[in-house]
């Protein structure tokens, strides 16, 4: 297998020890607070705080884990851990937001009433602790899909609280307190729209899927350019990670060439890979007439 050198951001785990006791912080202030107010919707705020919690310790670990060396039992060593961490991160968002919902509905049948100041200055503090929260790993998320699954955990929270305190003002002032439902029910299906799309992308990845900017055509166009290329086939192209592309595949020679020769043809090859569809793991298997199949895409 051929690696071609890239430049890696460096997540920084400690923004997520801040982040986790910031979280901590405000979920029991909202519990607390939401008991004493009977806010659904302090309570729902505090509830995702607390999953928030548990997503960015899960993502703590296996970012740990991802640094850890390979070994003779682990090949790869940990670096699909994050994926795994962003699939259950988004898998925690849909769930939390259908309990949400659930509530939601039962408490707009039975509304009750509810100390709003109380709800306004809590939100107000979860406003602020979750964009602390949010612009510490906000970097690394444009780098990671598992920061990017704790970075949207907390952006959602931020975006709860700030409905949360809109409906603790409509309470205090108007004296609706169906709005404490709505917000919920609105909270809940913006959490569901995030974390689908974020389930979707991270099962990909770890379902071994082809990116979907990724055109196996095309790369193959690019490659049968290359002077002693007679056919790239066999290909199988993934993610092992956010940072590391891969691609295996067989090259049938079209000449019996030797194996210094090949290792030029190769260095073309991986030269068009890299610098065109962005491909830094690249491992090709040399053939000259050799009986197989010869399709772009083998199921064996």
């Amino acid at each position: 297998m051929s690696e071609v050198h890239i430049h890696k951001h460096e997540v920084k785990s400690k923004n997520l020890v801040y982040s986790i006791l910031l979280n901590l912080l405000i979920t029991i202030a909202q519990i607390i607070g939401g008991i004493i107010s009977g806010s659904l919707a302090l309570i729902s705020d505090a509830l995702h705080n607390f999953s928030d919690v548990l997503s960015l310790v899960f993502s703590l670990v296996a970012n740990k884990l991802s640094r850890r060396k390979a070994s003779i039992d682990q090949t790869f060593g940990y670096k699909r851990a994050e994926l795994i961490a962003a699939f259950v991160n988004a898998s925690t968002l849909v769930i939390v937001a259908l309990i949400l919902v659930y509530g939601a509905i039962n408490r707009f049948f039975n509304p009750h009433p509810i100390q709003s100041v109380l709800v306004i200055w809590l939100a107000l503090l979860g406003i602020l602790v979750n964009g602390f929260s949010v612009l510490l790993l906000q970097k690394d998320a444009a780098h990671n899909i598992n920061m990017k699954s704790a970075y949207l955990h907390l952006l959602t929270d931020m975006m709860a609280s700030v409905a949360v305190l809109v409906g603790g003002l409509l309470m205090k002032f108007y004296g609706w307190f169906w709005v404490d439902s709505v917000m919920t029910i609105a909270i809940a299906i913006y959490l569901i729209v995030v974390g689908v799309k974020l389930l979707i992308t991270s099962t990909k990845m770890l379902m071994l899927f082809t990116p979907d900017y990724i055109d196996i055509k095309e790369i193959v166009r690019e490659v049968h350019k290359i002077p002693g290329v007679n056919k790239l086939h066999h290909i199988h192209v993934w993610h092992l990670n956010d940072e590391e592309l891969h691609l295996e595949a067989h090259l049938d020679c079209s000449e019996d060439i030797k194996m210094s020769e090949f290792n030029v043809l190769l260095h073309e090859v991986e030269h068009v890979l890299f610098e065109q569809f962005h491909i830094n793991h690249i491992n090709i298997q040399p053939e000259f007439n050799k009986e197989d199949p010869k399709d772009f895409i083998v199921q064996d």
